[in-house]
């Protein structure tokens, strides 16, 4: 098992910022894979952003890439979603997702392993 807690999530302004968290307990966070997925009011969820185990690659949705950074810090076994340019149409709950085979920033949510309980990122117009 591993453990996933974000945090970070609340009400932003339009066009402001806000960062993401995913603190994991788990000895072995540095050799997973890490993906942010997001899911609406009467949506699916959907992929937002994903990186390796080493932090060398990562894959973004459309819809985010240019605005969003994934990143982590395998000292503190925690990876960040820097979210910025938030539009009303990012509101969702946020959730981080946990990969066993890290070498691939993988876009499915099937794709993984575990997941956090998700934190909630409202963006109002």
């Amino acid at each position: 098992q591993v453990p996933l807690v974000e945090s970070g999530g609340g009400v932003v302004q339009a066009g402001g910022s806000s960062r993401l968290s995913c603190a994991a307990s788990s000895r072995t966070f540095s050799t997973y894979a890490m993906g942010w997925f997001r899911q609406a009011p009467g949506k699916e969820r959907e992929f937002v952003a994903a990186i390796t185990w080493t932090g060398g690659t990562t894959d973004y949705a459309d819809s985010v890439k240019g605005r969003f950074t994934i990143s982590r810090d395998n000292a503190k076994n925690t990876v960040y979603l820097q979210m910025n340019s938030l539009k009303p149409e990012d509101t969702a709950v946020y959730y981080c997702a946990a990969r066993a085979l890290g070498d691939v920033a993988a876009l499915f949510a099937h794709e993984y392993d575990y997941w956090g309980q998700g934190t909630q990122v409202t963006v109002s117009s």
